[in-house]
């Protein structure tokens, strides 16, 4: 039977992560794996997240299996951080728990598929590396809508603005809701109320993928245009991820929301969603949401985590401009600033593909091949080399 298949080749930032750890050179520097790293180049566990962990250890009184929708007070909670606690659509919107944000757009792929199976899902270009073969592996039909200018370095608003009023009724549009991945490039509020108002004229489907919520400009900030979109919209979908923003990237903890037209067809939606649950992976892992609903339910926690999460949204900040400044030392001739103008932990560098693999074959600095960085990679320590390394092969 296996004897039929064949290898395929492995993915990008995999093979990337170990190309790094084999490299022996003692100035490497990976700007590749999309974790946050602090000041000393490692990934931590908040402190929030230890004290929520211990409480659970210490009061857990079982581990039976939850429901396919994961856990109800974890799901009320996200629903909250995301929408608000007083949104006027809450009667609308059900939530469902999903390992990680990646089970989140699994799951929705599938709800896709069995409501509008001749829908086009429209994706920017560029997008996550992921979403194309896991929604596209799942099904559903996608096409591309333009979104950054690699020349100009910035948000290609016009061009977006005018597929996007091309685009037939019915389809559903993938937008970031905050920290683009891989440019870190976001729509201002003037320009998202323009992407609004045509989804809204044209009868689209907006589908929010945020998997940084707080890492660009804050907690509520940053879920601004969902809260915008769901007071105008019947119907939407949000795929969110805890990986970056609680550090649980292990733990798997997503969401999965769907605002319904009316309370009965939330409840179809919500049944639905369930049953393509059940059929993929039954029930969702229940630590990290256990603690995520802790932290967020627990007013002293909550103050502890929205501070550490302001300490890496403020890192992320300095680096860039760290970056940036040493890059104006060392290549004047190069214009960086859009590097400082993004958000969240990822941008093009703006350095050609053939310029990444010098980059990597003779300074041992590890990017993604279109040249997309993690910031977060960045310290004191190596920001003057990378930036001497980087004008010696511009």
């Amino acid at each position: 039977m296996f004897e039929a298949l064949t290898a395929l080749p492995p993915d990008a930032i995999l093979k990337l992560i170990g190309e790094h750890r084999n490299d022996p050179r003692e100035h490497k520097v990976d700007l590749g794996v999309g974790v946050y790293r602090d000041v000393h180049g490692k990934t931590p566990i908040l402190s929030a997240v230890k004290k929520a962990e211990r409480h659970i250890l210490d009061h857990q009184q079982t581990k039976a299996y939850t429901g396919s929708a994961g856990d109800p007070v974890f799901n009320e909670t996200m629903q909250d951080l995301i929408f608000g606690i007083d949104s006027s659509a809450s009667g609308r919107i059900t939530t469902l728990q999903t390992p990680g944000g990646s089970g989140s757009l699994r799951v929705a792929a599938g709800l896709i598929l069995r409501a509008k199976p001749d829908a086009t899902l429209w994706v920017s270009d560029p997008t996550w590396n992921n979403h194309v073969p896991l929604l596209g592996g799942a099904g559903v039909r996608l096409d591309t809508y333009p979104y950054y200018d690699a020349h100009k370095k910035c948000l290609r608003i016009d061009a977006l603005l005018k597929t996007l009023n091309k685009i037939p009724s019915g389809d559903l549009v993938l937008l970031h809701g905050c920290c683009h991945n891989p440019t870190g490039v976001d729509p201002s509020s003037d320009q998202w109320r323009q992407i609004a108002d045509i989804i809204v004229d044209r009868g689209l489907l907006p589908f929010i993928d945020i998997a940084y919520q707080g890492l660009a400009k804050g907690i509520d900030e940053d879920v601004q245009p969902i809260r915008m979109m769901a007071g105008r919209v019947p119907e939407m979908v949000v795929s969110s991820s805890c990986s970056k923003n609680f550090g649980l990237y292990r733990d798997r903890v997503g969401a999965l929301s769907i605002l319904s037209s009316d309370p009965s067809s939330s409840k179809i939606v919500y049944s639905q969603a369930s049953q393509i649950v059940r059929t993929i992976y039954s029930v969702p892992p229940d630590h990290g949401a256990a603690v995520v609903s802790h932290i967020l339910r627990n007013t002293e926690l909550r103050a502890e985590w929205a501070a550490e999460l302001g300490d890496m949204r403020d890192r992320l900040k300095l680096v860039r401009t760290m970056l940036v400044d040493a890059l104006q030392e060392h290549a004047p001739a190069h214009d960086f600033s859009h590097i400082g103008k993004a958000n969240g932990m990822f941008s093009y560098l703006g350095v050609s593909p053939e310029q990444v693999t010098r980059l990597k074959s003779d300074f041992g600095i590890y990017m993604e091949g279109f040249g997309r960085i993690n910031v977060a990679g960045i310290t004191e320590q190596n920001v003057a080399y990378l930036a001497e390394s980087i004008a010696r092969v511009l």
